[in-house]
């Protein structure tokens, strides 16, 4: 019976363990990846000058965003209903920004 007990809340504690440290490691090696790329994004001109510099820096700031709420902040490792209730409202953000910048003429389709 003890042999069930210790079983039972072995098994739920590993279930609900979140990321280890080298999950850690890689997710800041992807970050430190991704905030280079932007940098250097912005050192090529021939990039800078394009229509495609706003939404590149925006769809990859938003890697970053999800990367760090996902893990740092362990929504990843939450009941989908968080997702869900936080992911919602920023695609809705995400939108109207994107609807702005085209309206307003800084991106083209």
């Amino acid at each position: 019976m003890a042999d069930h007990a210790h079983d039972h809340g072995h098994g739920d504690a590993a279930a609900h363990h979140g990321p280890t440290t080298g999950t850690y490691i890689i997710v800041a090696v992807f970050l430190t990846v991704v905030t280079a790329l932007e940098v250097g994004i912005y050192y090529v001109e021939a990039i800078r000058t394009s229509a495609a510099f706003v939404p590149v820096l925006l769809f990859l700031s938003a890697m970053k965003f999800f990367t760090v709420v996902g893990f740092y902040m362990h929504l990843k490792y939450d009941h989908k209903l968080f997702r869900r209730l936080f992911g919602g409202p920023f695609l809705i953000a995400i939108s109207t920004m994107l609807a702005l910048l085209l309206l307003f003429g800084q991106i083209a389709l």
